[in-house]
């Protein structure tokens, strides 16, 4: 009877305590658990490496921090940002200032060349262009011990003075000047398109510096206009582009792959057990975010190509490694310049609207798909090499993107001609530069597979 009595209690203690395990934990808005409870739920749904998170462990650390936590030591692209937190969200300054830098040496002394300036940028209406070579940061002269750090200053700074010349083989050196920088908005930058004339080719050059939502327009427009021209060969600028909306990547895709049908599939998205696999034909995939400019429209506007070149380098990353990577399967894609980033995962924003309108939230970007072809090749996360290696930055004279004299351009112009048209002798030596985080463009997607 005694013993009955003791199996019983014990019985109902158990079930007690699995009751209690079973009551979900609150915690008061506005709290650090009560954002990473939420960010823990959320990665564990949809997270491609959800199976190798940690446990919940300490709900008390601040929000970015605990996110951080959560993440892959492999995973560089998940970030999670607060609307009203400007620190939070990724530095760069292309973002601040739109414009960036790479650093060289040449007979010992140190530059940062002007990568690219952004159109209708704080940099451009001061004065900033591409090709020009910065001597001095803040007044302080470049050197190998220093550029690095100088470098991780202007991404924290709201104004920046440059001291810079410029550099060409017939006038030399310029006098130093200085232009002073301050923070602004850069709004969406123009598709920039021309037909060039070489030997017995048409060429059609485009550079797309990003992949906007709502960009197959422009994309059309000048594709309309290579096709009136006859043009028989394509090079495509994407050396610059960080990535942006797969809609608009998959209209270009559309408009350069020879003897493709609508119900091709062009895409497939691979999550966790949550997410599974999702495949998607062009169509599907232009449709995601694209609804004025038709798969047949694009179709029309295909010029007579079996191959296209493509420039590229270590910030061609996201949207435009689909192009390159996905485009493989149905023509021919020769890739002129350095290994691009590597940024082989897609995702979609994830917002914590728990609070009825509020304004003020967290964001979370976290990796939610593996991104691969119609063949089923990817795993591209080191980079795609490319076909023909070359440094974009191997002499001084830095010429404009578009200009046939430019390094990468010119490159592909020759193997078009077929004499591959030998190149400058490298007389300058490129600088690592150290970068915290990797910033490039969230890839655009909308909301599938859950």
């Amino acid at each position: 009877m005694k013993k009955s009595i003791l199996i019983l209690l014990f019985a109902s203690i158990l079930f007690a305590c699995q009751a209690n395990d079973d009551i979900p934990v609150t915690y008061e808005e506005g709290t650090n658990e009560y954002v990473n409870d939420w960010i823990y739920t959320q990665m564990k749904r949809y997270y491609y490496w959800n199976e190798r998170m940690p446990g919940k462990g300490n709900l008390s650390f601040p929000p970015k921090e605990y996110f951080e936590s959560l993440v892959n030591k492999n995973d560089r692209f998940s970030y999670a940002i607060h609307t009203s937190s400007a620190e939070t969200f990724p530095q760069s300054l292309q973002n601040s200032f739109g414009f960036d830098l790479s650093f060289i040496e040449h007979e010992g002394q140190v530059y940062g060349v002007v990568m690219y300036v952004l159109s209708n940028s704080p940099a451009e209406r001061n004065g900033l262009e591409r090709g020009q070579l910065i001597t001095a940061i803040g007044g302080t002269a470049l050197s190998q011990r220093n550029y690095n750090n100088l470098y991780q200053n202007l991404l924290a700074t709201k104004d920046v003075t440059l001291q810079v010349v410029s550099y060409s083989e017939k006038s030399e050196f310029t006098a130093p000047k200085q232009i002073t920088i301050s923070q602004g908005f850069t709004f969406l930058q123009p598709v920039l398109s021309q037909v060039i004339h070489y030997q017995n080719h048409k060429v059609g050059y485009i550079e797309i510096p990003h992949f906007n939502v709502g960009l197959s327009q422009s994309l059309l427009n000048a594709f309309q206009e290579f096709k009136n021209q006859s043009i028989n060969e394509v090079v495509v600028d994407l050396r610059y582009n960080g990535g942006g909306d797969v809609s608009s990547a998959t209209a270009l895709s559309i408009l350069l792959a020879p003897n493709i049908q609508s119900a091709n599939q062009f895409i497939r998205f691979k999550g966790n057990s949550n997410g599974g696999e999702v495949n998607q034909t062009f169509k599907e995939s232009l449709e995601m975010n694209e609804s004025k400019v038709s798969f047949e429209a694009l179709r029309a506007a295909h010029p007579q190509i079996q191959r296209v070149y493509i420039l590229c380098g270590k910030h061609t990353a996201s949207a435009s490694e689909i192009i390159i990577n996905n485009l493989k399967p149905f023509m021919e894609v020769i890739t002129i310049g350095e290994k691009t980033l590597g940024k082989d995962v897609a995702n979609f924003p994830i917002e914590d609207d728990r609070i009825v309108g509020a304004q003020a939230r967290w964001v979370l970007y976290p990796a939610i798909y593996k991104l691969f072809n119609a063949n089923g090749e990817g795993n591209y996360a080191t980079g795609i090499q490319p076909t023909i290696m070359l440094e974009e930055f191997q002499v001084l004279e830095i010429f404009p993107l578009g200009n046939t004299n430019e390094i990468l351009l010119k490159r592909a112009l020759g193997s078009i001609s077929g004499n591959g048209r030998s190149m400058n002798s490298k007389t300058i030596q490129t600088l690592q530069k150290q970068q915290s985080n990797v910033v490039s463009e969230p890839l655009i997607i909308k909301k599938i597979g859950y």
